[in-house]
């Protein structure tokens, strides 16, 4: 697992690990965290990925918040310094949302990003 200590931090609010906590927990699998990641595609270049895993990889880096776990790979966690996960609710609807510094530019449903 990488340490970061080269790397900002990739943070996680008390909002989004209760609401990683809730899903694994409707998903019956109370003990799941939410894989975080980055691939190529998506309308601006790059977009994020949101999945429900039951345990990280080797590599992974390891955020634990709120009595939860947020896993996230290391090729994604280059896109994701300096990242925070938090959870949106709006009148379009509840989502996962990245606030990403690196981020130079996205689209509208806040899924796809460009970096400079």
């Amino acid at each position: 697992m990488p340490d970061g200590s080269d790397l900002p931090r990739f943070r996680v609010t008390s909002g989004a690990a209760a609401q990683v906590a809730d899903i694994a927990r409707r998903q019956g699998k109370p003990g799941a965290g939410l894989r975080v990641s980055v691939s190529a595609g998506g309308c601006s270049g790059f977009q994020y990925g949101f999945d429900l895993a039951d345990a990280p990889e080797a590599d992974d880096l390891v955020v634990e918040a709120g009595g939860t776990r947020v896993f996230v790979d290391p090729v994604s966690l280059d896109l994701l310094a300096g990242a925070e996960l938090d959870w949106n609710e709006a009148l379009i609807g509840a989502h996962f949302v990245v606030r990403n510094p690196q981020a130079v530019s996205g689209c509208g449903c806040g899924v796809s990003f460009a970096v400079a």
